[in-house]
């Protein structure tokens, strides 16, 4: 009896700490899906890890009860929603785009996995939401259009200032060229 009653509070204890676990997943994270992964072998479970690893991004499977707890009287409780059968939880810490491509490109190759949404902290996120977030342009491919648009614009202002000694150069020529010629006549 007391061997089964060691095991209970060891199971307590150590949902307490997945809870503190997810709660600090959350903290971190500046986007989270919940998604069905009815079907997924561990293979594919392990392989959307890697995906998402170097899209800095973390896949966790807990029990939505304990999600519960982790998300209660936080920002995150707007997940409550979709927190039914079983879920896998996708914790964005970098670029959300770029987590939201890989869980894309997981879909599609396995065409296991069900999005039910997510959220960023305090709002909540439809599937169609957060397609719609992977189909903007990564933190990266805004840099380099930011630094495009600059380059182009020091380029004009180059040319510019390189026009004005060139349009000042031809109105003394035009205006030596009239003296000449009222000269002449």
């Amino acid at each position: 009896m007391g061997k089964r009653f060691a095991t209970k509070i060891q199971g307590q204890a150590s949902k307490v700490e997945v809870v503190a676990d997810l709660k600090d997943k959350l903290d971190r994270a500046a986007l989270v899906l919940v998604v069905d992964y009815r079907g997924s072998t561990v293979k594919q479970i392990t392989n959307l890890r890697n995906k998402l690893r170097n899209a800095d991004a973390q896949a966790v499977v807990a029990k939505n009860t304990l999600m519960n707890r982790a998300i209660d009287g936080t920002d995150w409780e707007v997940l409550g929603d979709y927190l039914s059968g079983p879920s896998a939880f996708l914790f964005a810490y970098g670029d959300i785009s770029i987590a939201i491509k890989a869980y894309q490109e997981f879909v599609k190759e396995t065409k296991q996995s069900e999005l039910r949404g997510g959220a960023i902290p305090k709002l909540k996120l439809s599937a169609k939401d957060v397609s719609a977030i992977a189909d903007l342009p990564s933190r990266e491919q805004l840099f380099a259009q930011a630094a495009g648009a600059i380059n182009s614009l020091a380029t004009k202002i180059a040319v510019a200032i390189k026009e004005v000694p060139s349009s000042v150069g031809r109105a003394v020529k035009a205006v030596e060229t009239q003296l000449e010629e009222n000269k002449a006549a």
